[in-house]
C-alpha cells in the first residue's frame, strides 16, 4: 500500500509559476514511476507528466511541453511538478500518482493516487 499526499496549488495569475509536491509513504518509492494527472471540470482526467523510478526518463503532455517540469527525490520519497508560464487552461485539479513499471499516460494504469490539489489560472 502506498499512501501519496499533496502539496502546492492554489492561484495564481497568468504566466506564473506554482510548484506542487507528493510525498509517498513506505520504503518503495524509487520502485514506482510517478505521474501526475489533472481534471478540469465537465472534463476526462489527461496525462499531465511521468518520471521513471531513477528520474533518468521523463514525458510530458505536448500541451505542457516546455513549460512543465517534473522531477523526484528518492531520498525524501517525493515527486514535484514544477509549473511555469501557467495559463488559463491549466486550471484543473491535479493528482499525483503511482504505478510499478514503466510511465504511462492512462490513468487507469496507475495504482495508488493522491487526494488532488485545485490550480486554478487567472486570466
Amino acid at each position: 500500500q502506498v499512501q501519496l499526499v499533496q502539496s502546492g496549488g492554489g492561484l495564481v495569475q497568468a504566466g506564473g509559476s506554482l510548484r506542487l509536491s507528493c510525498a509517498a509513504s513506505g520504503r518503495t518509492f524509487s520502485s514506482y514511476t510517478m505521474g501526475w494527472l489533472r481534471q478540469a471540470p465537465g472534463k476526462e482526467r489527461e496525462f499531465v507528466a511521468a518520471i521513471i523510478r531513477s528520474g533518468g526518463s521523463t514525458d510530458f503532455a505536448d500541451s505542457v511541453k516546455g513549460r512543465f517540469t517534473i522531477s523526484r527525490d528518492n531520498a525524501k520519497n517525493t515527486v514535484y511538478l514544477q509549473m511555469n508560464s501557467l495559463k488559463p487552461e491549466d486550471t484543473a485539479v491535479y493528482y499525483c500518482a503511482s504505478r510499478r513499471g514503466y510511465g504511462s499516460r492512462f490513468s487507469y494504469e496507475y495504482d495508488y493516487w493522491g487526494q488532488g490539489t485545485q490550480v486554478t489560472v487567472s486570466s
